[in-house]
């Protein structure tokens, strides 16, 4: 640690730093979210297919999760963040491409790194945590998930700008965005490799008395998340809460620009949607984590499963094109996803052992990234042959899932 830094002094720049590249780093993972669907129907000429792109962005996220985890368990949070979002912008360098030359699988090659962003996102949000004492640790968390707010917002009114440029470069108009968020993206990692030192994983396990052979557990990580969640059930019941509520989400978000687009919505009116669902996820996590720390982390979690229906419920009802009811649901959408993230993303931090940490939160969010690729590979067949509104039930029983694991999780804090 610098010379006259205490272990609150680094807390504190950490999130400072966490704050800035996530505000950064959201304007490349969102820009390309509004038109993602779309460039993968007008390549594979099928609406069946247009959810394929952002289900292997989520495969992408998975598969970063669980090898960044690894990387951070051993190299630290700095080095794992860093990599993670330089793999993010060679993934939309690739999305640019494959429009140019018509490609799906040069653009799902690159939904699979741009992936990597959304790990790197994620795991922003425990980083804020490592240092964080127990009766602040929701709110440090929730801290950084809001500064998501201000690239997520930002990111999906760029379409415009997103296809001047692409006219300028003279690439299809709907990769404008991913050439954008490249960009952003190495901003976004110069800025972490600069600022995040000391490192906080690493000053938390030296803090902790940790000796090198305990940060390097014996087994694999599956192995070590297994025997937390066996040995704390709470843990477990988290992880539920989270994979269900993220799939929920992610299965009717993806699917929003089609059901609007059917309607006669226009690009633009379609992203101001989606930057009204990613306010709602991220604009409110201070006050969430606010109520998670002073009401319990179980509470914030049931109140997220019944925000989640009441979402739904609307999105169901929507007609196509634009309506309030899509408005609505969307930006309800995003405050349930918030209540349920926060609240059980706090729960894994409390009580995961700190030699385990990394494990049980990367391996944590692979479960929840896998879960909501699941839901996008359904996504495209039940809207395609079902209708929008049959989705918007399939998600609704996820959310019921969110309900019982919040029971679960208060049962056994």
């Amino acid at each position: 640690m610098e010379a006259g830094l205490s272990v609150a002094d680094v807390q504190r720049r950490t999130v400072r730093t966490l704050v800035v590249s996530q505000a950064v780093g959201a304007v490349g993972v969102t820009i390309g979210v509004a038109t993602a669907s779309l460039l993968a129907r007008d390549i594979s000429g099928s609406e069946t297919m247009a959810g394929l792109a952002q289900t292997f962005q989520v495969l992408g996220t998975a598969a970063a999760a669980y090898s960044l985890a690894r990387v951070m368990r051993r190299r630290g949070r700095r080095v794992g963040l860093v990599l993670g979002y330089l793999a993010g912008a060679a993934g939309a360098v690739l999305a640019v491409v494959a429009g140019v030359v018509d490609s799906m699988a040069v653009l799902l090659l690159g939904a699979v790194l741009l992936g990597a962003t959304t790990a790197v996102n994620n795991g922003s949000r425990y980083a804020a945590t490592d240092l964080a004492t127990e009766e602040h640790r929701a709110r440090a968390l929730s801290v950084v998930v809001w500064a998501t707010t201000i690239g997520a917002v930002a990111g999906p009114n760029l379409t415009g700008v997103g296809a001047s440029v692409a006219r300028s470069i003279g690439v299809p108009e709907l990769t404008g965005g991913f050439a954008i968020g490249a960009v952003v993206l190495v901003l976004a990692a110069g800025w972490v490799w600069w600022r995040l030192r000391p490192d906080p994983l690493l000053l938390a396990q030296q803090e902790a008395g940790a000796a090198p052979d305990d940060r390097e557990p014996r087994g694999r990580s599956w192995r070590r998340f297994v025997v937390v969640v066996r040995d704390v059930p709470a843990v477990g019941a988290a992880v539920v809460a989270m994979a269900c509520a993220h799939a929920a989400m992610v299965t009717v978000m993806i699917m929003t620009p089609l059901h609007m687009e059917h309607g006669g919505a226009h690009l633009e009116v379609i992203g101001f949607v989606i930057s009204v669902h990613v306010l709602g996820m991220f604009a409110f996590s201070p006050l969430v984590g606010w109520a998670a720390d002073r009401y319990g982390r179980a509470a914030v979690l049931v109140a997220g499963g019944v925000v989640l229906l009441v979402s739904l419920a609307l999105c169901g009802l929507s007609p196509q094109g634009t309506s309030w009811q899509i408005f609505a649901g969307l930006f309800l959408l995003g405050v349930g996803w918030s209540c349920a993230t926060v609240a059980a993303s706090t729960v894994i931090a409390d009580r995961t052992p700190i030699e385990a940490r990394t494990d049980v939160q990367g391996t944590s969010d692979m479960a929840m990234s896998l879960t909501a690729a699941g839901g996008g590979a359904l996504a495209g067949v039940i809207v395609g042959s079902l209708g929008y509104p049959v989705l918007a039930m399939f998600a609704a029983l996820l959310a019921g899932a969110v309900l019982v694991a919040g029971t679960l999780t208060h049962r056994h804090a």
